[in-house]
């Protein structure tokens, strides 16, 4: 369907060199769209990008910091210059860091704050201040099933995704104006390396498989169809909104 389709678009998709934000990136390249990845780590970066430019996709690779403000600007700035027009951003970049909160590294609460919240706002408002004065433009910031619910040993993360939905709602609010779209991905459960110490536990996987409705882990790809729907036409009217994908763990008690 034409509503879905990406083809000539410029999607700009943060800490996409591995995890949710690869498989994302990779979701709208076979939408058509041409897709800028980001990342610190330039080698894994390029891993990235080489292994998408293999499957034929059109991918471009930018490493900059998102958590510095000046360097995304700059960042930003190039892409456009050199590239195209961004289009579509997805602000996935994303930290965690487990520990008791008694005991939480206030290190650990400043790096959460810095890569989880700090990169929505910079990279948003640094695309969004260019898509204004063309009338158009998607954002999509990944938010989690923890903006939501808590759970033992990730209250600052919680925290933190809490802060991505409702920046979310105030982005819409100031935004939707000018005819952007500004909604977020609530991912629950999946298999990625952020998730990897749980995967392998027995005893996490057994509650998690019980607690969520659909009794299982979310596979990557699943997230692809909300991604699309997102950055596509056919979410012109949606705005604000946290599309969670998550098995219907937080629709159940």
């Amino acid at each position: 369907m034409k509503i879905f389709d990406l083809t000539g678009r410029l999607a700009l998709v943060t800490g996409s060199s591995k995890g949710i934000g690869y498989a994302i990136a990779r979701g709208l390249s076979e939408a058509g769209a041409t897709v800028v990845l980001n990342g610190r780590d330039r080698e894994q970066l390029e891993k990235a990008r080489a292994m998408l430019s293999a499957e034929g996709h059109k991918v471009h690779a930018r490493s900059f910091d998102v958590t510095d403000f000046r360097a995304v600007e700059a960042a930003i700035a190039e892409i456009e210059a050199e590239i195209g027009p961004v289009e579509i951003l997805f602000n996935n970049a994303g930290l965690q860091h487990r520990a008791p909160l008694e005991e939480f590294p206030v290190e650990a609460w400043e790096r959460l704050k810095a890569t989880n919240i700090d990169s929505v706002f910079f990279v948003g408002q640094a695309v969004a201040k260019r898509m204004i004065p063309r009338g158009h433009g998607k954002i999509i910031n990944v938010a989690s099933v923890q903006a939501e619910l808590a759970r033992p040993g990730i209250a600052p993360y919680t925290a933190t995704k809490g802060a991505v939905k409702m920046l979310t709602k105030g982005m819409a609010t100031d935004w939707a104006r000018h005819g952007l779209q500004v909604n977020a991905l609530g991912p629950g459960y999946f298999k990625t390396e952020l998730n990897a110490a749980l995967v392998a536990d027995p005893h996490f996987s057994a509650w998690l498989e019980k607690r969520t409705p659909a009794g299982r882990w979310g596979n990557m790809d699943e997230l692809i169809g909300a991604a699309v729907f997102l950055a596509s036409d056919a979410s012109s009217f949606v705005n604000g909104h946290i599309l969670y994908v998550d098995g219907g763990i937080t629709a159940s008690l």
